[in-house]
């Protein structure tokens, strides 16, 4: 569903039972962070959304843990559960193995086309909520009850945000999300890797001599705007169309002030600038999703023209680190959102896991159908290629009957199947730049496992054994006993 704005999504949350008010004075140095974490990784029946209302120094009330858990995320995303976003993009397009190129490329063609199809023509309008408020001279970051999340950070740090830029060669928009630490009420370091699109329009102002980027930082909005502005698409691909393909509804711009670009009008706040390419200073250190601090090295930086706001704004934002947090969530309706991507490319693949632990870039496992020699490895090799998956660190691929998402089982045909000199493949290559093993920064070893089951095109001399499975007939026979034996059903249901 489209929800209006932000605070529609809190009315939601709240109505299912998914938000906490605190009323308390808190400080926004650490102790919402502290809170925040304790609840991640706590008791499932506390972790809620949290509308923080007395900040101290503050009238802004702080919202974060927004997508904390699948049911919010879902919500956010306007689906019963996440795997409906894998079932809802596969419908778009015949998902059938295509028979070349050719028909590969044709059937992604499709599919982004069906994207703006579904995205529809976006909304102008020239009076916003986003602008009921408007600094200019005035605009400072100060006024905005910024995050301090961990006691060796850099700074203060704005993190769950919409940044917009255009291509400075075709104008086309980019929207994507980028920590900004902030440095004074006017400027602010713009952190946005080398792999992403932010830092490519950047590389490409310096080829044409320009040294200013138009940017604005966007602060809510409906949820899957927030979301869509994570979400590793493709260039030239506009995350507003995925968030309307979302939403049912196409997003609706206003144009900016001070800046030559247009943001959501349903926005809570939006922090209007430019981008300097030359003006390259340290941002960081930064507790990161890798649950570690990423080290301070140099970015450009932005420069505030205005601040616009609703009369009464939510200030949205997020906390990463040690997993689960609520960043895992996001990644996760990213992952079921593009599996249907990942199988026009390869249809042998059947599903995919990242799990919390590998912290997106670091584990992805992957179950397909094995049909020649070296095929798993061909999947690692074709995901390796594939947008920002080159990032991924580790590939381990099962066969098509093994649950991804039971890692229990994962690890059992991993430690099982594997030979290591033979089923293990190392290569080199990007990983992301917040990988603090690598030798090099942005570049290092990766790893390929084949946990499938080996036959004689694996030139596996060894006759491989049959795994243990009790017959159908016994199974239903202890069913069909099972009161008699004095257990309860639960147990009769898990066995099943």
């Amino acid at each position: 569903m489209a929800y209006k704005d932000l605070s529609e999504f809190i009315n939601a949350l709240e109505e299912a039972g998914q938000l906490k008010r605190i009323s308390v004075q808190v400080s926004r140095d650490l102790e919402i962070t502290e809170i925040t974490d304790r609840l991640s990784k706590g008791d499932g029946a506390e972790n809620k959304a949290l509308l923080f209302e007395n900040v101290e120094g503050f009238a802004t009330p702080v919202l974060i843990n927004t997508f904390g858990t699948e049911h919010r995320m879902s919500m956010a995303a306007g689906v019963e559960n996440l795997e409906e976003l894998n079932e809802k993009l596969s419908k778009l397009i015949d998902m059938r193995l295509p028979e070349g190129m050719s028909s590969t490329l044709s059937r992604a063609a499709e599919l982004f086309g069906a994207l703006r199809a579904a995205g529809l023509k976006p909304d102008k309008v020239r009076k916003a909520p986003c602008q009921e408020v408007v600094y200019e001279e005035d605009a400072t970051l100060d006024m905005l009850p910024i995050l301090k999340c961990w006691p060796e950070d850099g700074g203060r740090y704005i993190t769950l945000m919409q940044v917009i830029t255009r291509d400075p060669a075709t104008n086309q928009r980019n929207v994507g999300m980028y920590r900004v630490q902030i440095f004074d009420g006017k400027t602010a370091a713009m952190h946005w890797q080398r792999h992403k699109g932010g830092a490519e329009h950047e590389r490409l102002a310096q080829e044409l001599n320009q040294t200013k980027i138009p940017a604005a930082i966007v602060l809510g909005g409906d949820p899957a705007q927030m979301w869509c502005a994570s979400a590793p698409l493709p260039p030239g691909i506009d995350e507003y169309l995925l968030a309307g393909w979302l939403r049912g509804k196409p997003v609706t711009f206003v144009d900016c002030i001070t800046q030559p670009l247009e943001v959501p009008a349903n926005a809570e706040i939006v922090i209007e600038g430019y981008v300097d390419t030359e003006d390259q200073r340290l941002e960081g250190p930064f507790g990161d999703h890798t649950g570690y601090y990423t080290p301070a090295d140099y970015f450009p930086t932005f420069h505030v023209t205005a601040i616009t706001s609703k009369t009464n704004p939510v200030y949205p934002t997020t906390v990463v680190g040690k997993p689960p947090m609520e960043d895992y969530w996001m990644g996760k309706a990213t992952e079921r959102l593009f599996l249907p991507l990942m199988k026009i490319f390869m249809g042998e693949i059947v599903d995919i896991n990242m799990p919390a632990e590998g912290v997106f870039h670091n584990l992805i496992i992957v179950s397909m159908k094995k049909r020649f020699p070296g095929h798993p490895f061909k999947v690692c090799y074709g995901l390796w290629g594939l947008g920002l998956m080159m990032l991924a660190k580790a590939i381990v691929i099962v066969d098509h009957d093994v649950d991804v998402h039971n890692l229990s089982e994962v690890g059992w045909h991993v430690l099982g199947n594997v030979d290591w000199r033979r089923d293990t493949i190392i290569v080199d290559g990007p990983v992301d730049q917040l990988d603090h093993s690598s030798v090099r920064e942005s570049f290092g070893g990766k790893i390929g496992i084949d946990a499938t089951a080996k036959g004689t095109f694996d030139a596996q001399v060894r006759e491989w054994p049959s795994e243990l499975i009790m017959s159908e007939e016994i199974k239903a026979l202890v069913n069909q006993k099972w009161d008699s034996y004095g257990f309860d059903r639960q147990q009769e249901s898990e066995a099943e």
